[in-house]
């Protein structure tokens, strides 16, 4: 980009290298002048240009040099010496030192505010580079983060009593002490920020490990000291509304919180555990956009066979995969694309995890009687057009589903089986009659989620002679091989791994697969005559992102090997 004067308006220097047009520098200056924030934010949020091309013309038009966060690694005496609230409140990040000059990384490197309230708080001379406020966001989190925790954890232990008799009668009130209060809620925090799905705390004989479950691997974030572990997991139970005095059986709650203009749906679990007991956070962050189906991963065939199948007006379509493979998410998506206002769509979930608009959604409870079959049975009476049931568990359940596709509604649900094949077989196996199976099933997807490769570190490789993933993907030695893998870096965690998308078979029922489930045909029969009718199988659709670079062999064989 050949960008001219220096110092001449960020708004004429976008006009004139065709980054931006008159009339968008305008609604972007009016919307400047309604909210006060900085030109180059208004252009990115409005999504005229990206954040990327405002640093470039920044770092030409001030002589401003810009840095990149994710591979530095924070010196902690240096940052130590950065309050915190002062580093969060300007978005700023130091990076490293030179005598009595510090570096300081902001969005904004005009920000003389920021540059005068850290140099009187650190006594430092500061001098600005740039970087991206995603960037800023994330180091905070990896700079600060921890600290936070760890000063929480101090002061609660600090003010927890060291013998036994009097931490029991002391239990109760330490849980709604502040600095135990802030432990939990900072951890809570980290664990949204590094947009984690679980959050474990865990004892052990000499410890309380806690771990994030992030893009569906658990990672140690911490270790905190055992005097403490009874006050964190009482002040848990309370949030939940659990009774702190039970320790001996098993618990389950749930809370509601807003952090950072976003709110979070917390389900907890305790169980009693040899060292105490053990607490599993499962987070949902409501504020979260849905996806539409054109950003699940699904490839261009995969998504036309399975965009024809939702087409239908009767029928039922099912989804299979384990536990946590984004079997729901697929059928918000799902929803949200059937949505209209000519529309009755009805949901029966456990529990509802997302509020549709338009849709009218029932969570079960057991304790009531409102299972998936007696919620599904009321919903058949509320004349819909389209029906979600969370899961089919048990024949009732299924009965009705296969009931209500052959009687002109179309059902949305889903199953616990390996491939899409054996949802048939499993139908047949809760004793619903095949030629019942055959004629309301429209079609199965069976989906995996797969970790992606960091766009940031990733990296390719030749694959040598005799390595696995050639014996994996059946490439001969003498025939060259490149895959793709990342190096690790602070933006991924060091993983190589930086967020998820998933891998699917899309098997419609054709004539001859209604045949094959009419003869009660085995799985693997109809999986073969699938594959002869055009479905991708999960293994290969995996093995086809992997050489694409999306994911690695490694995430392939670790979600999609058993299958085959």
């Amino acid at each position: 980009m050949a960008v001219s004067a220096y110092h001449r308006p960020l708004g004429d220097i976008l006009i004139e290298n065709g980054l931006i047009t008159r009339e968008q520098l305008e609604e972007a200056l009016r919307v400047q002048r309604q909210t006060g924030q900085r030109l180059g934010k208004v252009l990115v949020e409005l999504g005229y240009v990206t954040e990327d091309v405002i640093l470039e013309v920044l770092e030409y038009q001030l002589g401003i040099p810009r840095v990149s966060l994710a591979d530095i690694t924070p010196d902690t005496e240096l940052v130590e010496q950065f309050p915190e609230p002062l580093v969060r409140r300007h978005k700023v990040v130091p990076v490293k030192i030179e005598g009595n000059r510090v570096m300081v990384a902001l969005a904004d490197p005009l920000n003389v505010v920021a540059i005068d309230d850290l140099r009187v708080a650190t006594g430092y001379d500061v001098y600005p580079v740039m970087a991206t406020e995603r960037e800023i966001e994330e180091a905070i989190e990896r700079f600060f983060g921890p600290a936070g925790v760890q000063r929480a954890v101090q002061e609660v232990a600090v003010g927890m009593p060291a013998e036994e008799e009097q931490r029991a009668r002391a239990e109760e009130a330490a849980a709604v002490d502040a600095p135990v209060v802030r432990l939990v809620n900072s951890l809570i925090e980290g664990a949204i920020n590094q947009k984690a799905s679980d959050i474990h705390i865990e004892p052990q004989e000499n410890r309380v490990r806690v771990r994030y479950r992030i893009d569906g691997v658990l990672r140690e974030a911490m270790s905190l000291p055992t005097r403490i572990q009874s006050a964190v997991i009482s002040r848990i139970k309370i949030m939940a509304g659990m009774d702190i005095a039970e320790k001996r059986i098993p618990q389950d709650g749930r809370v509601q919180m807003k952090y950072a203009d976003r709110e979070i749906d917390i389900r907890i679990s305790t169980m009693p555990t040899v060292f105490g007991e053990k607490a599993v956070l499962r987070l949902l962050d409501k504020s979260v956009a849905l996806l539409k189906l054109d950003q699940l991963g699904f490839s261009p065939d995969n998504l036309a066979r399975f965009r024809n199948l939702i087409k239908s007006a009767y029928g039922m379509l099912l989804l299979t995969g384990p536990t946590g493979s984004g079997k729901t998410t697929t059928l918000y998506a799902v929803l949200n694309e059937l949505n209209g206002p000519e529309k009755n769509i009805i949901t029966i979930e456990d529990p509802v995890e997302y509020s549709l608009p338009g849709i009218n959604q029932t969570g079960v409870n057991p304790k009531a009687g409102l299972t998936f079959a007696v919620g599904l049975r009321a919903m058949l009476r509320q004349d819909p057009d389209i029906v979600m049931v969370g899961e089919i568990r048990d024949r009732e359940t299924a009965e009705i589903a296969v009931r209500a596709a052959n009687t002109g509604h179309l059902v949305l649900s889903t199953l616990h089986t390996n491939d899409a094949a054996g949802a048939f077989t499993r139908l047949i196996d809760m004793g619903i009659e095949p030629f019942l199976v055959a004629s309301s099933v429209l079609g199965v997807v069976a989906q995996r989620l797969v970790r992606v490769i960091c766009s940031r570190c990733r990296t390719a490789y030749t694959v040598e002679p005799g390595a696995p993933e050639r014996a994996f993907l059946s490439v001969p030695d003498e025939q060259p091989l490149t895959l793709y893998r990342g190096r690790g870096c602070g933006a991924c965690g060091h993983t190589g791994y930086r967020g998820r998308t998933s891998i699917q078979e899309v098997l419609p029922a054709t004539r001859e697969i209604k045949s094959l489930v009419n003869a009660r045909a085995p799985a693997g029969e109809i999986k073969r005559q699938a594959v002869r009718d055009g479905m991708v199988p999960l293994k290969e659709d995996g093995i086809r992102k992997a050489l694409q670079g999306v994911t690695t062999v490694d995430e392939v064989i670790r979600v999609a090997y058993a299958e085959e």
